[in-house]
């Protein structure tokens, strides 16, 4: 469903963990696209800051970052192609490591 004012087809609700907050203002946003990097990547438009935290230099997701639409996470790291539809839920996280 196409949104007034949108040109893209889908919008998604895009989140970050409150842990980012600690280093970056990453506010939560309605953003159009039709996969996860499309979604990324107009979010970067508006907050350039972000990115570094997120993506690497390849505009692959970084070692430690976990992306979630709904309640499941990506497949595609690389090229962040997994698909959006209207009102998905996208949670940007920081994955924990240790042992």
């Amino acid at each position: 469903m196409r949104h007034p004012g949108s040109t893209f087809a889908f919008v998604a609700h895009l989140r970050f963990a409150r842990t980012f907050e600690r280093h970056v203002a990453c506010p939560a946003s309605d953003i159009g696209g039709s996969t996860v990097g499309a979604v990324l990547a107009a979010y970067f438009i508006a907050n350039p800051q972000v990115r570094g935290y997120v993506v690497d230099d390849q505009g692959g997701l970084r070692q430690h970052v976990a992306v979630f639409v709904n309640d499941a996470q990506i497949t595609d790291r690389q090229t962040l192609a997994d698909p959006v539809t209207d009102h998905d839920q996208i949670h940007v996280l920081q994955a924990l490591s240790g042992g």
